[in-house]
């Protein structure tokens, strides 16, 4: 248990919203936006079946803290509105992961390394900070890796490839 990672817990409110809008004012390739919206739209969706299907929770988190300080004190907020039940997969670790891919592989961005490296970090303290705070077992975010790791395949690798080759022959 690190309390000082409820720092990056709490970031990820900020960092979804933050690249969602980015996507929608900024980048100029519809798809790009669109392809983001639709991962993030089925990782929530695959949360809630799995929640639905398979009711799951954890009783590891700490029952008392090792220090009092302002960290602590947003942990205990944050285990009061957030009960440990339906945490498999970690949606944290999902949108995290999408947004991360979505900003990687953004054209836009391609160029600012430092961009796709901030986001990196980010990304990575995300995770991290599930583990740390005892929201979610390292099961829960391998389980919200790996459902990631896929749709981006199949959204980003099969999808778009599939609508290209569409657009093309329509064009013919």
């Amino acid at each position: 248990f690190c309390e000082y990672f409820i720092v990056p817990y709490v970031l990820w409110f900020f960092y979804i919203a933050a690249t969602v809008l980015y996507f929608a004012f900024f980048v100029d390739d519809e798809t790009e936006y669109w392809n983001l919206i639709i991962n993030l739209g089925l990782g929530m969706t695959l949360f809630l079946i799995v929640s639905y299907v398979y009711p799951n929770g954890l009783t590891i988190r700490p029952r008392e803290f090792p220090r009092e300080n302002v960290f602590t004190d947003m942990v205990r907020y944050l285990y009061r509105i957030d009960t440990p039940t339906n945490v498999l997969p970690s949606i944290h670790v999902y949108n995290s992961v999408a947004v991360f891919c979505a900003i990687n592989s953004c054209k836009r961005l391609r160029e600012k390394r430092s961009i796709r490296f901030a986001a990196f970090i980010l990304t990575t303290l995300i995770i991290l900070s599930t583990m740390f705070l005892k929201q979610h077992s390292i099961c829960d975010v391998a389980t919200g890796i790996t459902f990631s790791v896929a749709s981006y395949i199949v959204i980003y690798r099969v999808y778009d490839k599939t609508t290209a080759k569409e657009k093309h022959h329509s064009t013919i």
